[in-house]
């Protein structure tokens, strides 16, 4: 026999009740209209809190459950809806609950801001969430591994995957919504759409990733046209991608949205914050930090006067080669938004950089002055 149904339920007035200030106390068990209550599935009164949300009248009503649900419990097309510490969020698991729940923040008067990553969410991640909530926009944060941007040798199967610990971390930082779709939410069976640039997708990270920034394309235009933000925000660390998604976000006229690109948060030892920071032990650390290292060393040439593409790489490639188990790929000056090599410094350029270090593929980048 089950105890009495540990629940917080809130009225719904076309808000998402999560928002709201009234709930019933812990230990009631009222229920809202319209909650079928054996959707919630069997409990136990610890750990983690899950639930299910239903229109009530035109509204919104949302039953929370602070319990541990079983997988076989949850219906699969069921939307799940998480508050975190400090404050309640919604994980939206489908195109259709993503939406109405923007709808619902738009509803508010609010202005909305999405933040795609893949997961694994560190200090640079949280960087970006702050940074989109800016002038009091509702943070999306989308939380979906793209197997279409992982080649065949790549390690999508081991990327780390931790949609609580990083739901938590989200909101923390200021999210409101998390869209964390199943891959078959984004390609459905009989999906036959892709997104292939040229240009700024060509060279560096094609060369050694072919069918990368295909993926990345498409994953960012469907995130893009599901939430419909005003605001979108990367992070530099990936310089060409941010390059594709510009131009991607320019050619089919999606370029209404505000692009957001947020400086490159470092560890105090100057490694560009990664999720795949954490394959390396500690000696590959060591060694990683020569990515950052050649990047300085050039930015210092070219603050001093050195206007020379090739030698500003020639310094990078040299520091990463000279660091025990750095292995560089690539070292190259480009133009920031076309991707095309810079022979000659006239305007401010971007140095990019790539190598192996233990188990991980890094890379980094630089703005180069020209002042």
């Amino acid at each position: 026999m089950k105890a009495p149904l540990p629940a917080a339920i809130a009225e719904a007035d076309g808000v998402l009740c999560q928002t709201r200030d009234r709930v019933y106390p812990p230990g009631a068990s009222t229920f809202s209209p319209g909650i079928p209550s054996e959707r919630l599935g069997s409990w136990s009164p610890t750990e983690r809190c899950t639930g299910d949300f239903a229109r009530t009248d035109g509204c919104f009503a949302h039953a929370l459950v602070w319990s541990t649900m079983t997988a076989e419990n949850i219906p699969p097309d069921s939307p799940t809806l998480a508050p975190a510490s400090p404050g309640p969020a919604v994980v939206a698991q489908t195109v259709g609950d993503v939406r109405t729940a923007v709808a619902a923040l738009r509803a508010t008067g609010r202005r909305v801001a999405l933040v795609p990553t893949m997961g694994a969410l560190h200090e640079g991640h949280l960087e970006l969430v702050r940074r989109a909530a800016e002038d009091g926009h509702a943070v999306v944060v989308s939380v979906f591994v793209n197997p279409t941007q992982f080649g065949p040798s790549e390690d999508f199967s081991r990327y780390p995957r931790q949609l609580e610990i990083d739901t938590a971390a989200a909101v923390s930082a200021g999210a409101e919504l998390i869209f964390a779709p199943h891959v078959e939410e984004i390609y459905p069976e009989g999906f036959a759409t892709t997104i292939r640039l040229t240009g700024p997708a060509e060279g560096l990270e094609a060369g050694a990733r072919p069918t990368h920034f295909a993926g990345v394309a498409t994953v960012v235009a469907k995130l893009l046209l599901t939430t419909r933000p005003d605001r979108a925000v990367f992070g530099q660390k990936d310089g060409q991608q941010v390059a594709v998604v510009r131009r991607m976000m320019r050619d089919l006229h999606l370029d209404d949205i505000e692009l957001v690109v947020h400086p490159t948060v470092r560890e105090a030892d100057g490694l560009a914050m990664s999720s795949r920071n954490a394959y390396l032990s500690e000696t590959d650390r060591v060694a990683a930090r020569a990515l950052s290292r050649g990047l300085r060393t050039a930015v210092l040439r070219a603050g001093a006067g050195e206007r020379d593409g090739a030698l500003l790489a020639r310094e990078a490639w040299a520091t990463m080669d000279a660091e025990p188990g750095c292995e560089p790929e690539y070292a190259a000056l480009v133009d920031p938004d076309t991707f095309q090599p810079i022979h000659t410094m006239t305007t401010p350029a971007l140095l990019c950089v790539a190598a192996q270090v233990g188990p991980a593929r890094l890379i980094d980048n630089a703005l180069l002055p020209t002042t």
